[in-house]
């Protein structure tokens, strides 16, 4: 639709708009991949990535939400992309949400624990990235909006785990023991039991023109990638056959967009360590029928959608100031000394390899400043409410946020507009764990989650009552 069609429908202010595009990301064969304990180069490309957007307008309040095939963007580089889509088209950083899907398929712009950033990717992305929202918003017209949700077990595991007595799972960076295993890799018979439920909800928002044809739907699902692929491949994971999948059974023309985001799965992934032969294990068959019955699942949801084509669009913005966890001069001597007396080169992935990785990340966050810009967003779209927060948060987390928010569909899209690392609740940071090793990755305080999650509903109340207002 044209930008004078829709600013002769203005004096409607009820009037939503929608439209949504992507641009091909795909980072070229030889980019680094990751995000990962060490470095890896891309010499497959299995499937195509993109940057989504996704654009409403109701009146003089316009909101975009771009999902990208990443892994992790960092603070500073959400920030520069997002002042570049605001010089391109107008809008307000307030009014943009910047997510990552969390695949590990993807070029690497963060460089964490023993990774590194690709430079010539992360300087190609951000154009890239702005490109899918100018074509979403050459592409606004008319539309309703309806949301709902499912259910999909059998993908999600809790992936930390109480284990048997005498097993030890020592912690790198205090050299403690942990009482919890995050991937209990090759000690599978140690285990006795998940540490935490997961939640097997797939919520969504729909949004079709008024002419009844598809223009996006927006998924989220509480769980890492499927990873069932080779660590040198470029591969949009289950997001991409997602979409894939729901493309073809709803019918919907190329115009429609399909977009996973990632939920509150921090403690959250595919691998059945008790039962690993449930899913099969050749290369790419779990993200094919993960993808699949995840589309199928809401795809059975459709005909029974309530559709609003008046739905008020609301949108808060928020930030936090939070302290940042930082190693205390003991701890800083003792990684000095450790890379004085070993190199950081070829390292392999074992006790020894693990503890220079995290030797490394002490002096690196030890440059962090005392306190972390965390950011909160909330929007709300008729019956439907999301909630998006940089960390990567937990079930628990996540669980409690759609328990406090009731009368709304609710959900939570994580690594969104500042990357706040892990964010485990203070009773996971005491029982340790990967999620909860000091690092570049995990590096907010203990009283972090609670701020987050509180401050994230006293927003979402305030948006509900101004739109009551």
């Amino acid at each position: 639709m044209s930008g004078d069609s829709i600013e002769n429908n203005e004096n409607n202010a009820s009037v939503l708009f929608a439209g949504a595009a992507k641009s091909d990301i795909t980072p070229s064969k030889g980019t680094l991949v990751g995000v990962d304990f060490l470095s890896h180069y891309a010499r497959f490309i299995n499937d195509t990535l993109y940057a989504k957007a996704l654009v409403l307008k109701q009146g003089h309040t316009i909101f975009v939400l771009v999902m990208v095939d990443i892994c992790i963007m960092p603070s500073d580089f959400l920030s520069h992309v997002k002042t570049k889509i605001t010089k391109a088209t107008g809008i307000k950083k307030e009014q943009i949400t910047l997510a990552c899907t969390h695949t590990h398929g993807a070029g690497d712009v963060a460089g964490l624990l023993g990774g590194a950033v690709d430079i010539a990717y992360r300087n190609k992305l951000p154009d890239l990235i702005v490109k899918s929202v100018v074509q979403a918003l050459s592409k606004l017209r008319p539309a309703k909006v309806a949301s709902g949700s499912g259910s999909l077990s059998g993908y999600s595991l809790c992936r930390r785990y109480l284990m048997k007595e005498g097993f030890e799972a020592r912690n790198p960076v205090t050299q403690q023991l942990d009482t919890i295993k995050t991937n209990p890799f090759g000690a599978e018979d140690q285990i006795i039991a998940s540490a935490a439920p997961v939640d097997p909800e797939v919520c969504f928002m729909a949004i079709k023109g008024l002419d009844n044809q598809w223009i996006a739907i927006l998924g989220n699902y509480c769980s890492h990638y499927a990873g069932d692929w080779d660590v040198d491949t470029i591969t949009a994971d289950f997001y991409g056959t997602f979409a894939k999948h729901l493309k073809k059974m709803l019918s919907a023309n190329d115009d429609f967009v399909g977009i996973m985001s990632y939920g509150t799965g921090a403690d959250v992934n595919t691998w059945n360590f008790q039962n690993p032969d449930k899913l099969p294990k050749e290369e790419f068959a779990k993200t094919e029928i993960m993808g699949r019955d995840l589309a199928r699942t809401i795809h059975e949801s459709t005909d029974s959608l309530e559709w609003i084509d008046t739905a008020e669009l609301k949108i808060a913005y928020d930030e936090l100031q939070l302290p940042i966890r930082k190693p205390d001069k003991s701890e800083l001597d003792e990684a000095e000394t450790k890379l004085n007396k070993h190199k950081l080169d070829n390292l392999e992935l074992d006790e020894h390899g693990i503890a220079m990785i995290y030797a490394r990340e002490q002096l690196l966050l030890n440059e962090y400043p005392e306190n972390h810009t965390a950011s909160l967003q909330a929007l709300k779209i008729g019956n439907q409410i999301i909630g998006m927060s940089g960390g990567e948060l937990f079930t628990e987390t996540g669980t409690w946020l759609k328990n406090a928010i009731q009368g709304h569909n609710y959900f939570t899209i994580c690594l969104a507009n500042t990357y706040d690392g892990y964010v485990p609740p203070e009773n996971e940071l005491e029982k340790g764990g990967y999620e909860t090793w000091r690092a570049r990755s995990s590096f907010l305080d203990g009283n972090a989650e609670k701020k987050l999650k509180n401050s994230l509903v006293e927003l979402i109340q305030k948006l509900v009552s101004d739109a009551k207002g």
